[in-house]
């Protein structure tokens, strides 16, 4: 077959291929862009993995790309129109809210698993507007809008292709919109997830169940989910599913940050060996850096990145220490990192709001300030498509050598944070910054231990993961020092270019969770 005009790799248009195989049998023929009905011939399932720049990223877009070409309809998560018998559909997928805005800064219109998994209530008379911007029906009468308003939303929608974007410019909010959230109902086409290694066996069931033509790209030198046993769900694929891409592409030769990644994989290669390399890489270029200590400006938006625990704990009262943060109240900018979300089975309409928003486990969030009411915290999470969101919130801050943590404020029910200013290479995974700092003597303390995981050090799983989150620079930090910071904090750079969208939902006499604010 004839592969995109881009020059891909052998491996790469291998890859390209098999995927297109794949899509054939299902009915959706790139080479001549033809998409016919869905096939019901079994699942069809794949994994193409490879390391840190082997061009997996690159290869997703294009498929991406041509399966757009050729009249598949990509649902994002954002709003997604009656189900059409003759539609085919795709869904770009990441686990975490940050793999899926790196996706977006490329080009895809990436979003979480969660969001595909339940989907928004609209109310009818709102929906109406929504199918009449996608090009789905008539222009509507609402009595509650103008025709002034209804061409804002025309000018949003076509400049943004956002739904929820082009309601907020007529004048709505989201709870105006949406009244709920439920399990999606229908299957879709075609599902391609990125950082796959990060799946565990129950989302990958669930991903099964929606996708009977489902393609996984994913790093097989990651660290595998803490509640896998040291697998991925790679492992239990058969070799005919499998191809892994070897070769580094192009346009990513000459990265010293990826030629650190790959060098690990050199069997013979002890810590003082790479650390030297790490020494040498950072006096021939800028974007390696021998750090001699923690940069503390940095960790209000990127965090330190450390094995232990203990570390975590450590710098985490560090940090708010030298930024003069009291025990009984958070500073507004400071980081959080969303530990879960504590409400009963009667709340779960609610659970699934605040979810759809992008507070799920793991989510990296900035606290803006109180809320309007007692427990109530304004957060801004990074990487969500609508990131301001208010939630009931229950703050966690760890002291060093206190078994139970410091908790400023709390309400009764609704989200979970802890301090996001240093967190474990496990909990980093799936996000990427344009500067890391990676805390070295963790993972030379691992390396001493000699623990192994699947077969390879831990401390080389370790390193790999932590500097493979660095986009542009990576700065490899050997003291337990902190520098000063330069100013406070603070959240300029947070502000939202619009009014932030609304979600509202009935709540119950007592119940602690709202929208946007």
């Amino acid at each position: 077959m004839t592969v995109p005009a881009l020059q891909f790799s052998d491996d790469q248009a291998e890859a390209y291929d098999r995927v297109a195989d794949i899509l054939r049998a299902s009915g959706i023929d790139l080479t001549d862009g033809l998409v016919l009905p869905a096939r019901d011939a079994g699942d069809r399932l794949m994994a193409l993995m490879g390391k840190a720049g082997s061009g997996k990223t690159l290869l997703l877009a294009e498929l991406y790309k041509a399966l757009e070409a050729a009249g598949v309809e990509i649902v994002s998560g954002d709003y997604e129109s009656r189900r059409r018998k003759d539609r085919r559909t795709l869904a770009i997928l990441a686990p975490t809210n940050k793999a899926a805005s790196v996706l977006r800064m490329r080009g895809v219109p990436a979003t979480t698993i969660h969001r595909i998994l339940y989907t928004p209530v609209y109310d009818p008379e709102y929906e109406r507007i929504a199918e009449w911007l996608m090009g789905n029906g008539e222009r509507p009468d609402i009595e509650a809008l103008t025709d002034a308003a209804l061409d804002r939303a025309a000018t949003s929608f076509a400049g943004h292709k956002s739904v929820p974007a082009a309601l907020a410019a007529a004048g709505l909010r989201g709870s105006d919109f949406i009244t709920g959230w439920k399990r999606r109902e229908e299957p879709l086409d075609v599902g391609f997830v990125d950082e796959s290694s990060m799946l565990d066996d129950r989302q990958f069931d669930d991903l099964k169940e929606i996708f009977p033509t489902l393609v996984l790209f994913g790093d097989p030198a990651q660290l595998a989910p803490v509640n896998q046993s040291g697998t991925m769900v790679f492992d239990k694929l058969k070799t005919t599913q499998k191809m892994e891409l070897h070769r580094i592409h192009r346009q990513d030769a000459g990265n010293p940050i990826l030629d650190l990644a790959h060098a690990l994989s050199d069997p013979a290669l002890e810590f003082q060996d790479f650390e030297r390399m790490i020494q040498e890489k950072a006096a021939q270029d800028d974007r390696v850096v021998w750090g001699q200590r923690v940069e503390v400006d940095l960790m209000a938006r990127s965090p330190v990145l450390v094995w232990r625990n203990a570390t975590r704990i450590r710098l985490i009262s560090a940090f708010r220490a030298v930024h003069g943060a009291p025990d009984t109240e958070l500073l507004e900018g400071e980081p959080l990192i969303c530990d879960g979300i504590e409400l009963p089975l009667k709340h779960r309409k609610k659970r699934l709001d605040l979810e759809a928003r992008g507070l799920i486990k793991g989510a990296q969030v900035v606290y803006l300030g109180p809320g309007r009411k007692p427990g109530f915290s304004r957060l801004h999470v990074m990487g969500a498509e609508d990131p301001q969101v208010s939630a009931a919130s229950i703050v966690k801050i760890e002291k060093p050598d206190e078994e139970e943590p410091f908790i400023p404020f709390a309400a009764r029910m609704g989200a979970t944070f802890l301090h996001g200013a240093a967190v474990t290479i496990h909990k980093a995974q799936g996000s990427q910054w344009e500067t890391v700092q990676v805390f070295a003597p963790d993972l030379f303390v691992a390396a001493r231990m000699g623990r192994v995981e699947a077969g390879q050090p831990l401390w080389k799983r370790l390193a790999y993961v932590a500097i493979t989150r660095a986009q542009e620079r990576l700065i490899w930090v050997v003291r337990n020092r902190l520098s000063r910071p330069t100013g406070p904090l603070n959240v300029a750079d947070l502000k939202a270019p619009v009014v932030p969208l609304e979600l509202q939902i009935e709540t119950d006499p007592g119940a602690e969770v709202d929208g946007a604010s």
